[in-house]
């Protein structure tokens, strides 16, 4: 049996499954200390089917905590940031462009060495190893332990930054490194700008982490811990614990992860509704259709793995306002109507009509024109049909229009409506040939979790006039499946689903840039054994 868990900022929700049966469900609010919402989700939906806590082989987690820190700048470390890439890559430095609210939080101590490597794998200059330990001691004097390292190309050649690392830990022990070519891919700035970023949440990612390990302890789960990635995959607790920033775009992947397994449609759009937002993304092949550009977190443009996800400004807990000026129960002028962005958030259950409150949300809406049984309607102010069609078809009409944002062809699309507000999706909305809401879409993100499968990307530069393509691509085949291997993955379970290929031409021969992207089912523990991390939290993290 698997337990799915998705932390978000308003509810925290869990699932229980047992193959492809969904045993139990629950929604919890979150709690300010992490453990405690997730102990009380986990112990419902095990409560719920009355299961043991020690039938449960493994347990999947997705949060939104690391994304909160970014963009609430709070709980991020001091980071000293060394860039290998001088003298040729020093005339755009490090933050260039950042938020300086984040800047400030994070600190400005750079120091821009020599190091580095051109595109065709020549040296920019030789790694400056004394420089490099004098970057590490003046660090640990100054009591920065988060210590971020990038260089020229390093996705083609990691010795360097591997380098680097060994010889900052050789004078600074405390140091916790994060080297880009283990984060991002080609183009120095945005790779960079995530290591940054992995940085800054080293700290939180390993109490967020302990916190999670701790709650399984409380509850007798002795099972392996994962985490959910961006791209819909898993990782380790301890693989969470050094890349947190693979993790911060989970929520939306869950949903959609979910919402494939739910309907069994592998190619379709997900309409994620919260109660703040609406978050649309593209399932392909069964997971979500990457970014292509660079992506924006925090206001930091970064370039490692996310999901190509349009977020809207319409949940269940949106506010309509309605200009008294301009309205009547019976008339809604032109300009009467602002349908949000701001929302109720998790004050929905005390300020939404529907609840007693007095503020109008687009789920009073849905109650009031019959879409959605909640609360009570007859708390609900006077309004006529006319004007509820017209607020109702506005919502719709906003939906409809990021929907147009993220087809990928003309003509209406299939869309799948997950999440706790997914009936203010209309069945009959402009755009939509067929609207599915699957069994159990309010919690698909926990179940995007629970049936996460882990994973692997690997990207290389080949040439193909040294190494023939099939087998390049076979090598590369076998690296993923022996990382997948070492994470847990089932051998018998391997699958290459996505490989990318894009032609250097300003690279001799038939040098190209290869995107191979697999997964393997989890290897299932026989279970009884605690792993390390629960035998020894305090080790472990």
């Amino acid at each position: 049996m698997r337990i799915g868990v998705d932390v978000g900022g308003t509810n925290t929700d869990a699932v229980l499954i047992d193959g492809a049966r969904i045993l139990a469900s629950t929604k919890q609010p979150t709690s300010s200390d992490v453990r405690t919402g997730v102990a009380g989700a986990i112990a419902a939906v095990l409560a719920q089917a009355g299961v043991a806590s020690q039938a449960v082989r493994s347990v999947m987690i997705g949060t939104t905590h690391f994304t909160n820190a970014l963009v609430e700048r709070n709980s991020l470390d001091r980071v000293g940031i060394i860039r290998l890439a001088s003298p040729s890559g020093e005339a755009l430095p490090p933050l260039t462009g950042w938020p300086e609210a984040l800047v400030e939080r994070i600190g400005r101590r750079l120091f821009l060495l020599p190091g580095g490597y051109e595109v065709d794998g020549r040296e920019i200059s030789p790694l400056d190893e004394a420089a490099v330990r004098a970057a590490a001691r003046a660090l640990r004097e100054e009591g920065v332990t988060s210590i971020a390292v990038s260089s020229a190309f390093a996705p083609m050649n990691g010795a360097m930054e591997e380098r680097a690392a060994e010889l900052i830990l050789s004078e600074h022990p405390e140091a916790r490194i994060s080297s880009s070519h283990a984060i991002g891919r080609l183009g120095i700035i945005e790779r960079e700008n995530g290591t940054i970023l992995n940085a800054a949440l080293s700290t939180l990612a390993r109490q967020v982490m302990a916190s999670f390990v701790e709650a399984l302890v409380d509850l007798g789960v002795r099972a392996p811990l994962y985490i959910s990635q961006n791209d819909g995959t898993l990782t380790s607790s301890d693989s969470a614990a050094r890349y947190p920033v693979m993790t911060i775009g989970s929520g939306p992947t869950n949903s959609m992860r979910g919402a494939a397994f739910l309907t069994g449609l592998q190619n379709a759009i997900v309409m994620d509704v919260g109660g703040t937002t609406c978050d649309i993304g593209v399932l392909a092949k069964g997971f979500p259709r990457e970014s292509s550009i660079a992506v924006d977190i925090g206001g930091v443009r970064t370039n490692f793995r996310m999901p190509d996800i349009l977020a809207i400004g319409l949940g269940g807990g949106t506010r309509i306002h309605l200009d008294p000026a301009l309205y009547t129960a019976d008339r809604l002028d032109e300009g009467a109507l602002r349908i949000g962005p701001d929302s109720t958030g998790y004050r929905i259950t005390s300020e939404s009509r529907v609840f007693g409150g007095d503020t109008l949300t687009a789920s009073d809406v849905a109650v009031g024109s019959g879409y959605a049984s909640f609360g009570d309607p007859l708390a609900l102010p006077e309004m006529s049909d006319a004007v509820r069609r017209t607020i109702w078809s506005q919502m719709q009409a906003v939906l409809a229009n990021g929907l147009d944002v993220m087809k990928t062809a003309p003509g209406d699309a299939t869309i799948i409506a997950v999440g706790g507000g997914h009936f203010l999706v209309a069945d009959d909305m402009p755009g939509a040939s067929t609207v599915v809401r699957p069994p159990h879409a309010e919690v698909a993100n926990a179940v995007g979790a629970a049936i996460a499968q882990v994973g692997v990307q690997l990207e290389q530069i080949v040439d193909y006039d040294h190494a023939p393509r099939d087998e390049a691509l076979a090598r590369l085949r076998g690296e993923a499946k022996a990382a997948l291997i070492e994470a847990g993955g089932a051998p018998s379970s391997f699958e290459v689903v996505d490989v990318d290929e894009i032609f250097l031409s300003y690279l001799p021969g038939r040098s190209a840039q290869v995107r191979l992207k697999a997964v393997c089912d989890l290897e299932e523990a026989a279970g009884g054994e605690a792993p390390a991390a629960m035998a020894d939290i305090h080790h472990a993290y």
